[in-house]
């Protein structure tokens, strides 16, 4: 379905973003939220684009999908739960920082391992618990940590040395490029360094999209397989109680789905159709609807994505408002009849 061919990195440019959403308060436009958009179809060639899907781009946590399957192709044998863990933006709950120390345990490794930053909770219920507690930051709170325990684990099966795991030259981190690549299609732009400290590669939002779909379509039995459904079975695993990315793939049947910081979000069905959301100021309120809204232009019963219009625009405690995809995003029958 997919060419195996690795394409030039994208360009390291201004991306050319447009308009995706607007911020309508009394039926006046009172703001707009930029960004690009890409959808695929199930035959894997582009549906529709908005904006710049071809410039490079950090895809942030959305890779992380990618970074599990990497690791997972060098012998990371976890499954289920902890496998969703480890491709995981956490909520930082009981459950994941339990879930963070077995894979620890597995890999005969300790706390003191980790090298992701310290940090409280990411769910704002359970860092105030956290905080009321008097409970200080820690590596294994922070969002990342599953990541970095699989990281450990990995290094531990092959041998590899646990200090410098970060280092973008050390064989973890070269490994983990080659099937960014590899499931891309497309060579790595740049290379920095994450939130949590792990390396961050630059690829396009098209390039993103490419490869979450062809994790949803790989055979049974293979490293994507394996990350796609442990994501999809345990999505509260790979994310947290309450969390909108969790609430998608439960309202979807089938879907894999996967947010990133500054607006970033992907999202891939097991025949293939996928879409892929970058907004420009980061902006959580858009990224959401946006993605509902390319998702129904990929096929998507728009009965399953009612929940995920955005949230209401207040105004003395009453709605006035909302966040409303723009019209290019309609789905076709939509605007046939408009």
């Amino acid at each position: 379905m997919y060419s195996s061919s690795v394409a030039d990195p994208p360009l390291v440019r201004e991306p050319l973003h447009a308009p995706l959403a607007h911020l309508i308060r009394g039926g006046v436009v009172e703001g707009i939220h930029y960004g690009s958009v890409a959808v695929l179809g199930a035959d894997g060639q582009v549906q529709l684009q908005l904006g710049d899907i071809e410039a490079a781009l950090y895809p942030r946590s959305a890779l992380k999908p990618v970074q599990a399957a990497a690791m997972v192709r060098a012998g990371l044998p976890l499954d289920g739960e902890l496998l969703s863990l480890a491709a995981a933006s956490h909520s930082g709950e009981e459950r994941h920082l339990a879930g963070t120390r077995r894979i620890l345990e597995l890999a005969g490794v300790t706390e003191d391992d980790l090298r992701n930053v310290k940090d409280m909770p990411y769910d704002p219920a359970v860092r105030d618990t956290w905080m009321r507690e008097g409970r200080e930051p820690s590596r294994l709170a922070q969002n990342c940590s599953g990541k970095h325990a699989a990281m450990l684990y990995t290094c531990k099966l092959n041998g590899w040395s646990l200090e410098g795991y970060l280092d973008p030259g050390h064989p973890l981190q070269q490994a983990i490029a080659e099937i960014v690549e590899d499931l891309t299609g497309q060579r790595i732009a740049q290379t920095t360094v994450d939130g949590c400290g792990a390396p961050l590669f630059s690829i396009s939002l098209h390039g993103l999209v490419r490869a979450a779909a062809r994790i949803t379509t790989a055979a049974e039995g293979t490293p994507e397989a394996r990350v796609a459904n442990a994501m999809r079975d345990h999505a509260e695993m790979a994310s947290g109680a309450g969390r909108d990315v969790a609430a998608l793939m439960r309202a979807v049947p089938g879907l894999l789905a996967k947010d990133g910081f500054e607006g970033v979000e992907v999202a891939a069905l097991p025949d293939g159709r996928a879409v892929a959301v970058k907004i420009s100021d980061g902006a959580n309120r858009a990224r959401i609807p946006v993605t509902a809204a390319a998702l129904a232009r990929a096929g998507v019963d728009p009965a399953l994505l009612t929940a995920f219009a955005g949230e209401p625009l207040l105004g003395g405690g009453e709605q006035v408002g909302s966040v409303r995809p723009v019209r290019a995003l309609e789905p076709l029958a939509v605007r046939a009849c408009a």
